[in-house]
């Protein structure tokens, strides 16, 4: 491959570096949690409440996942009773200005969106 052209991701390899990081970014729950975390540690409890609709079990999960891939850090509190806090990394605070970029699209466009569902469905089903 010639160092001009550039890498295409692929759909169908899945150690393409782009794909397992969109994999990561775009699952709705991640977004949240990332958004979440952007102005300062959260205890669990209070992410579950913040995080409205995910159930424990995703929660976890997600956490996890982005402890894994280094985005949040989590801090046990050996204090009575143990205290369990996230934070969003370095490398996790990256992703904020591209979260809220999203954001500022869909507050922008979304209208326009859905209106443009509408008038396919409207399409089909007439």
């Amino acid at each position: 491959m010639s160092a001009d052209r550039p890498v295409t991701p692929s759909s169908e390899d899945p150690r393409c570096a782009v794909r397992v990081v969109l994999d990561r970014i775009a699952d709705k729950w991640t977004a949240l949690v990332i958004a979440l975390l952007a102005d300062g540690d959260l205890g669990y409890m209070r992410l579950r409440r913040a995080a409205t609709g995910i159930s424990d079990k995703m929660l976890a999960q997600t956490l996890q996942g982005l402890e894994r891939d280094g985005l949040v850090t989590r801090t046990v509190h050996t204090s009575r009773p143990i205290r369990v806090t996230y934070a969003l990394t370095p490398l996790g605070h990256t992703l904020v200005p591209a979260l809220a970029a999203l954001v500022d699209w869909t507050l922008q466009y979304g209208p326009e969106l859905v209106a443009n569902q509408t008038a396919y469905d409207a399409r089909l089903s007439g």
